[in-house]
């Protein structure tokens, strides 16, 4: 906390309005679940096997003067050398949240000394039910829970990381954070679901008034023995408290594309240096106000945790609010009824179908220089591998990564990454299968809703 305190003061003192708080550095895409609500493993199957090396993820830790480190991925314990990452990252007395979802956390902890700089962030999206139904896989919550007790009881700091979807029950939600603090664990995180485009499951996520009414019925009255790490006006925040927007240099990211524009869910285009990320990002063009439409419903922690800091040391305001909620307790309003608006707008819709999938094909025309822009547009969204046929009849294959003012970027099977000029293009292809299309996940909750179905049989017939 005195780290983070004079930190920000400093950059305050400089007249710095932009400055990052963590560094989200994401060394791995691969993991080893396939949760419905999670992006990250919708890559194809050449950009998951790619790893950062530790000399790449140092260099950005040392671009980025952040006191906090966060490494996501993927899952970073999948990574041949997260040991000796952390390690480094330790001897330059950053302070790391290593994101797990645990189910390797047992057999890695000897690869790792407990330190004050090092604390694992374990995913845990509630009760055992819930847990398992959101990560789509049965006994993930057990094995979690064990490897939290293994890490606790070897010295480990250990929080949680939970991520509440439309659907979540408040009590059940309540319990969860009794079962956590049994635990042991120092600290909780929270934070709605976000509908970033490579999510497959897009119909779970909350709109901005369900979130305000559901953490509303989280938080209210919470035991004093709930320990949360986060800023008490960031849980304001979420309950409808506080209108803030949405600052998304403070989380900067960086992953084997490059640094991120403009944060960590949305995907629109790399830079090569922080220097540039900071410079080049036309940052007026996000958050709530800006009236971007993907960022209209947003209110996740990579964004707004770090606004929430800014104000607690940007203003006496803030500074009073921070410390009357750390005394006792954050201020959550009453909770209320959920608007009819908002159940209006967390209706499920039918949308048009899209055009931009597994097969499609654009060929370019002197008419279609417009049509271009879109369709490499779609392309960066998509999930799978394009093909671009140049005009001297060359191909180029692989995942399109970044797009420039005069040209693109993929990262191909054969070569590590290949440019393309825009004008040289001549046709687009959706080559590659989408690896979300087929939807495992789907039959896994339909598995699980079989089952639920038939307990109240079972109950009968015993």
């Amino acid at each position: 906390m005195w780290t983070v305190a004079s930190y920000v003061l400093g950059q305050k003192l400089r007249g710095n309005q932009r400055y990052p708080l963590v560094l989200m550095l994401e060394p791995l895409y691969r993991c080893n679940l396939a949760c419905a609500g999670c992006g990250k493993i919708q890559y194809p199957s050449h950009i998951l096997k790619e790893s950062m090396s530790v000399e790449d993820a140092l260099k950005a830790v040392d671009e980025c003067p952040a006191p906090m480190v966060s490494i996501p991925g993927g899952e970073p314990l999948l990574h041949p050398e997260i040991d000796k990452l952390v390690r480094n990252l330790v001897e330059r007395k950053k302070y790391i949240y290593l994101c797990s979802n645990a189910l390797l956390l047992e057999e890695k902890l000897d690869l790792f000394e407990p330190s004050k700089y090092l604390t694992f962030s374990i995913h845990m999206d509630g009760l055992e039910e819930e847990h398992d139904f959101a990560v789509c896989r049965e006994g993930t919550y057990k094995k979690a829970v064990a490897g939290i007790k293994k890490a606790v009881e070897r010295g480990f700091r250990v929080c949680t990381n939970t991520t509440f979807f439309d659907g979540t029950n408040p009590e059940r939600a309540r319990e969860f954070f009794d079962e956590m603090m049994d635990l042991g664990v120092e600290g909780m995180m929270v934070s709605p679901g976000y509908s970033y485009d490579k999510a497959p499951d897009q119909n779970k996520f909350l709109k901005r008034e369900k979130t305000h009414s559901l953490f509303r019925k989280i938080l209210s009255k919470a035991k004093r023995r709930w320990q949360f790490n986060q800023s008490p006006l960031f849980l304001e925040f979420l309950a409808g408290k506080w209108d803030f927007e949405c600052t998304p240099w403070g989380n900067p990211t960086y992953s084997v594309f490059g640094w991120q524009k403009p944060c960590y869910l949305l995907q629109e285009g790399t830079a090569d240096s922080f220097r540039e990320l900071m410079e080049t990002t036309d940052w007026d063009a996000y958050g709530h106000k800006s009236g971007n439409p993907k960022c209209r419903d947003c209110m996740v922690h990579c964004g707004y945790e770090p606004t929430a800091v800014d104000f607690t040391f940007g203003s006496l305001k803030g500074f009073m609010a921070t410390v009357r909620s750390t005394l006792f307790g954050a201020n959550i309003p009453e909770p209320i009824d959920e608007p009819a608006s908002a159940a209006l707008a967390s209706a499920s819709t039918v949308e048009e179908d899209s055009p931009y999938r597994h097969g499609y094909a654009f060929e370019v025309t002197d008419s279609s220089n417009g049509d271009l822009s879109k369709a490499l547009d779609a392309a960066f969204n998509y999930r799978g591998n394009i093909t671009v046929t140049s005009k001297d009849g060359s191909e180029t294959q692989g995942y399109l990564s970044r797009i420039n003012n005069d040209s693109i970027e993929l990262w191909s099977n054969k070569s590590r990454r290949a440019t393309v000029a825009i004008d040289a293009i001549r046709r687009l292809d959706f080559s590659g299968k989408d690896p979300a299309e087929g939807k495992s996940w789907e039959a896994w909750v339909k598995k699980q809703e079989v089952k639920k179905s038939k307990e109240p049989e079972k109950a009968m017939a015993t």
